[in-house]
This record gives structure tokens, sequence and C-alpha cells, in this order.
């Protein structure tokens, strides 16, 4: 097993919490991560028919069987025991009793508030990030097969073809996850949704131009990209606009959680075809902000990542806020930097004034040093 970063702060979340729930896609590792930091617990699949049938028509049953308390993996498949876990919580009055696992973001979310609130420790668990991937000494030498084979844990743990798991990975997803969501009549539909969908990685979120390309209602569309979120598929990032002019641009990016589950989907076949495609850079920026978002959510901690761009076409692609201080990350996929790559950057120093600390640049080279004041980082050493 590869370390993962979150452990410890599943650790602490479970000596201040009586109930523990740790979220991510399939595959990210978290019932690995559970079953090892609380191996003293009974662990359940609700995925189990079986299983699944004595706790939905017997909650109450179901949860005695386990007065020390348990590890329930995917738990969104039984709503019914939310209610019922919080009177037991109340009454134990115990810090760890019980460690919940969903796939499902925002159906988990909803009972967690309704029924939990104020009792439980929230963690979201995505897939490997380079940090954990150098220091299991497994991390790729390459960007390209980085890009390529993506980030999830099987693919390091196993070694599995990833062409072969990521086709295996999306039948799974649109046979479970998007036919529990939604009443999908034609999944040949929605998996085109999708690919279309990995080809606007990076780029703003143009919901009517989605619509009309996969020749579904702008509603549809709208509604189908939650159901991507809501299974830690895409994420939207936020434009940061507060205390700046109001000429700016106020739609959110779309980006995927992993680019190899993106390369895949654009029918990238070979590492060597990410040398000079046409992705190359939307799936290195993809990547880029997703290790922003691991290093947050590896702690507990929300997203604090937002782009910037004015309709003049100053664009910086991250910005990481941190109180009153907002520090300026660009991205570029290429080996070399010239000072027109610092332009964004320099640009929203000049409106942001005060607040914007620590610019920096983030590119595919192997050198690290500072230019114009910006620190220049190569992907290697982002993590």
């Amino acid at each position: 097993m590869i370390p993962r970063a979150a452990a410890k702060t599943l650790a602490r979340l479970a000596k201040g919490y009586p109930v523990v729930a740790m979220t991510g896609p399939r595959q990210s590792g978290k019932t690995t991560l559970v079953r090892s930091a609380f191996a003293n617990k009974p662990y359940v699949s609700l995925e189990d028919p079986d299983q699944r049938e004595f706790a939905t028509s017997d909650p109450r049953g179901f949860l005695g069987n386990y007065p020390e308390g348990a590890v329930l993996d995917e738990v969104q498949r039984c709503p019914e025991i939310f209610s019922y876990l919080q009177r037991i919580v109340d009454e134990r009055r115990r810090a760890g009793l019980f460690v919940l696992t969903g796939s499902q973001q925002f159906g988990l979310l909803a009972k967690i508030s309704q029924s939990l609130a104020g009792r439980i420790g929230l963690l979201h668990l995505l897939p490997f990030s380079l940090g954990e991937l150098k220091r299991a000494r497994r991390a790729p030498r390459k960007i390209e097969l980085l890009l390529f084979r993506g980030l999830y844990p099987p693919l390091y743990d196993k070694r599995h073809d990833p062409s072969l798991w990521y086709a295996n990975y999306a039948l799974t997803y649109l046979e479970r996850d998007v036919r529990q969501l939604i009443n999908v009549r034609e999944l040949g539909t929605f998996q085109r949704f999708i690919r279309m969908c990995a080809a606007r990685t990076g780029q703003l979120l143009n919901l009517s131009g989605l619509a009309n390309d996969c020749g579904i209602t702008h509603n549809t569309a709208k509604a189908w990209v939650s159901v991507l979120e809501a299974s830690y598929i895409v994420f939207l990032l936020q434009p940061y606009y507060r205390n700046l002019n109001k000429r700016l641009v106020k739609t959110p990016k779309l980006y995927f959680y992993d680019p190899g589950l993106a390369a895949w989907l654009l029918g990238i076949q070979a590492v060597e075809q990410l040398a000079t495609h046409s992705m190359r850079g939307a799936l290195f920026e993809t990547w880029v902000v997703s290790e922003l978002l691991k290093k947050r959510y590896n702690q507990a901690l929300p997203a604090n990542v937002y782009f910037w761009r004015d309709r003049a076409g100053n664009e910086v692609d991250v910005l990481c806020e941190d109180g009153d201080r907002v520090s300026p990350i660009e991205i570029k996929s290429g080996q070399t930097i010239t000072e027109d790559h610092l332009a964004g950057l320099r640009r929203w120093i000049e409106l942001a004034g005060k607040i914007a600390v620590a610019p920096r640049l983030v590119y595919a080279g192997s050198s690290r040093y500072a230019r114009s004041g910006v620190e220049v980082l190569p992907w290697t050493s982002f993590s």
C-alpha cells in the first residue's frame, strides 16, 4: 500500500468526531485507507445486496450488530441508516465510532447535513498526488507518462494497462453511478457527453455549446454536469472577482479531477501522442489544478483555488486564496519560458496590489529559478 497524505488527517478527525466520512471518486483508495487505518473495526460494504437489504429493511437491527462501531462502505446506497446513526452517536458520545465512505458527493453530503451536522468529520480523498508517488518512489519520470496514466491507485498498485483499466472504469461508472443518480435511457448519449466534456477540460463552461454538440437540451446538459460533479469526475473552478474591476469573466471553468481519465476519453492511446497533442496544455493544466485541490482536501480543508480572466483577454490560470492574501499561479506545458508567459501574472499583480503574494509559474521543464520576481517551478517540484 502506498501511504496516503490524508492518513494523518483521518486519524485526527476520528479523535474529534463520533463519525468520520470519506468521500471521493470510485477507485481513489477510500476503502484501502479506512480499512488500514481502522483495522480493528468490522468492515461492511453496502454494495453487497444482502447487507444493503438488511440495512434498508431493519436499520436499527443492522447497526445493533456493531456496538463498538464499524466501517460502512458506500453508505450512500442506504440513506435510511443516517437518522439511526444520529441516535446511536448521541447516546454513546464516543469519538471515532463509525467510519463512512461514499463515492457520490451530493446525496451523501445532503444526508450528512440533515442528520449528522456537528457530529461528523468530512474528508475528500482524490487519486494519488505526485508527492505521494514520489515518496513511494513510484512517480513517472516523464510528464507525458503522468498525463497518460493518470493517478488512480490501481494503475500504480497493480500496474494495470491504462487503456484497458479506463475502459472498464468508464463502463462501471455508467452502469453503477449514472443509473443511480439519473434516469438515462440512452447511456450512449451520456457517454458522448462525457467525451465532449473531456474535450473541454480547462475551458470556460459553455452549456449551450455542449448541449448542441451532444444533441440534448440546455437543462439536460446542466443536470448531467451536476452528475459528473456528484461522482467526482469533474469540478467547476470558479472565477475570482473580489475587489477588482467589473469587466471580468464570471463563468466557471470545467476541469476533470484526473488527467488520465480525460486523456482516455479523448481517444489518446499512447504516451507518445501527448508530446504534440492539441490537448497537451489542457491536460497539463488539469493535472496542476487537481494537485492544488488534493493538497487542501488531504487536510480536510475546503478548496481555495480560483482563476482570473478579464474581458480584454488577460488571465491567470489559478489563484490560491489564503486569508486576505492571494497567490497567483500560471501554468505552461512547454519546456521553455519567455517574458510573454509572465504577462498575465504582471497584470494581476498590478490590479491586485497588496493582496498579491508569491507569484509562481509551473511548467513542464526541469529547472527551478526566479525570473522577473516570479518563481518558476518544474513540474517535478510542484508537489
